[in-house]
């Protein structure tokens, strides 16, 4: 028994290609970058490394960590391309430092505005106990 998939085909490549749910049309914002580059401990693993001593070069921050030296780097530009990690050439070296703004701007936008409701019930709540 021979089964026709030649109709079915062109109707399934048309309906993925036009899922307009899925496909993403605006370009990535800060904030997307900032995020993705959060979400790796490697990364996450690698600012906590510059915080404690900003101005590391690429072997020293490969030598804390188990992976290649392309790896690393790898990693390192996605810290860049998100504005989290610059970088200054010093003779042969190039010198790595923590951005922290990029993190400020995302708490920000996002911690802040959700926790003001519950501190300013918190200072309701002290007003009206202090007042009886």
């Amino acid at each position: 028994m021979h089964v026709e998939r030649r109709a079915a085909a062109p109707l399934l490549s048309t309906w993925l290609a036009c899922d307009l749910l899925v496909t993403y049309t605006c370009p990535v914002s800060d904030d997307d970058r900032v995020f993705k580059a959060l979400a790796d401990p490697t990364r996450r693993f690698l600012l906590d490394r510059l915080f404690a001593r900003d101005g590391r070069t690429l072997t020293e921050l490969e030598s804390e960590l188990e992976m290649t030296r392309f790896g690393v780097m790898k990693h390192l530009k996605v810290l860049e391309d998100a504005g989290l990690v610059v970088t200054r050439k010093s003779g042969r070296e190039k010198l790595h430092f923590l951005n922290a703004v990029p993190i400020r701007l995302i708490h920000d936008r996002w911690i802040d505005k959700y926790t003001e409701r519950r501190v300013s019930a918190l200072v309701d709540l002290k007003n009206e106990l202090e007042r009886s």
